[in-house]
């Protein structure tokens, strides 16, 4: 290991954005682009989305991202070997030029987001560029950091967000002017995701999107835990060296705003009987025959009061809402700002998990499920408890970034997130 070399480095004062050579499917060897992408490895609901996606295509991107294999070395074995394979082959191929690659997402019903995929500088913590809003899991930044050491690779590109000033700049243009040209690619995927790449490779332009990001810092949106393998691998080695870059998604949400969504729990062991008999006396609890959306309705409503959560696995839906105030005084911690205090994530596990419900935060005990309805599919048929979460506003995510804030982990979901599987970066190249 050897880190003199990045004590020693000038760090440039913004972010700093460097062109690679993209690893691509070759479309003539997959059977369709769609078949082979997946959405984030943390998204893909084990172990039914993973057999799922598997059986989509026998080159689907989920045997590098989330290999199976007896042991953890075993499985980061395979993944390397088969990444090894693959290129051999000429099912992944890099792209001839460095370049800046242009990425659409589009939906039928309107949103349009566009974004550029790079090698963004790993920056220290303490020159605030890369601002993270939640706390991350060890566990899950070891396993990330094996998998990135045996593929040295970057297997999906992490979602970072800026505020630009709305103005028609320089990066705005090349968006605006690419996404009117003809696409490196173009696939939809079966969540009805229209997907674009483009590869930006002018020199002088490279140039001036990069003195135009220096002004800026950027907010993980998504990929926590990937950041956190990047600073961890970049001591490891020496510098300068690709471990130095990760790979990145950049939006610019005042040109395109996310979408930012709930992130739910699902606890293995607590019985939905078992976990509203425990709320008695300290929130109010009703119970709601009606069916999902109409329950996530009432969660919405009643966020707006304060903090509120919906329990399911049981068959029915439970509003849980109306905290005991002395409660809150006793298990919350109070050397954060009132904004942190209050948050759903916040009271959920300092209050009920850890005081109410004493419940450790660990995968044995808690899945984190992105999506509403497979929560309270899996709850119901193991026998355990969802726990359905009401989003955070963006702004509230941000301002406690800046204040240098973290959340409780996993407490929300920027989107879309970028697909895995179009654009990967291998560090040899």
């Amino acid at each position: 290991m050897n880190t003199a070399g990045h004590s020693k480095a000038r760090a440039p004062r913004g972010l700093e954005l460097t062109p690679f050579r993209g690893l691509r499917y070759d479309p003539d060897r997959v059977g369709s682009l769609a078949a082979v992408t997946s959405p984030p490895y943390d998204v893909v609901v084990r172990p039914d989305g993973l057999h799922h996606l598997q059986s989509a295509d026998p080159y689907n991107i989920v045997r590098l991202i989330l290999p199976e294999a007896a042991t953890p070395e075993a499985r980061n074995a395979q993944a390397a070997e088969t990444l090894r394979r693959w290129r051999r082959e000429g099912v992944l191929a890099a792209d001839p030029d460095p370049g800046l690659y242009v990425y659409e997402q589009r939906d039928d019903d309107g949103m349009v987001q566009r974004g550029i995929i790079g090698l963004l500088r790993v920056s220290d913590p303490d020159e605030q560029l890369v601002l993270p809003h939640e706390d991350v899991m060890p566990h899950i930044v070891a396993d990330r950091a094996d998998l990135m050491r045996a593929t040295s690779a970057n297997l999906e590109p992490l979602l970072l967000t800026y505020r630009g000033d709305g103005a028609t700049t320089v990066t705005a243009g090349l968006i605006e002017r690419t996404a009117g040209q003809r696409p490196l690619l173009a696939t939809t995927t079966e969540d009805g995701f229209h997907h674009r790449l483009w590869s930006v490779t002018d020199p002088a332009v490279l140039t001036a999107i990069g003195q135009e990001l220096a002004c800026h810092q950027a907010l993980i949106a998504d990929g926590h835990h990937r950041w956190a393998t990047y600073r961890r691998l970049r001591t490891e080695h020496t510098s300068p060296g690709p471990w130095d870059h990760g790979l990145v998604l950049l939006v610019d949400t005042a040109r395109y705003p996310l979408r930012v969504r709930a992130i739910h729990r699902l606890l293995h062991a607590l019985p939905v009987r078992d976990a509203v008999a425990a709320l008695d006396g300290r929130f109010r609890v009703r119970h709601l025959d009606v069916p999902l959306s109409r329950a996530m309705d009432a969660l919405v409503e009643a966020a707006e009061a304060g903090n509120a959560f919906l329990l399911a696995g049981d068959g029915a839906f439970h509003l849980v809402d109306r905290p005991d105030r002395a409660l809150l005084a006793r298990t919350v911690p109070v050397d954060r700002p009132p904004a942190w205090r209050t948050l759903d994530a916040t009271v959920l596990h300092s209050t009920l998990l850890d005081h109410v419900w004493r419940i450790p935060d660990s995968p044995a005990h808690i899945a984190y499920i992105h999506d509403a309805a497979a929560t309270v599919e899996k709850a119901e048929r193991d026998g355990g408890t969802g726990v359905l979460m009401h989003p955070v506003h963006e702004d509230v995510v941000r301002d406690l970034a800046r204040q240098g804030v973290t959340m409780p982990r996993k407490s929300t979901s920027f989107g879309p997130k970028p697909a895995s599987g179009l654009v990967l970066r291998a560090l040899d190249l």
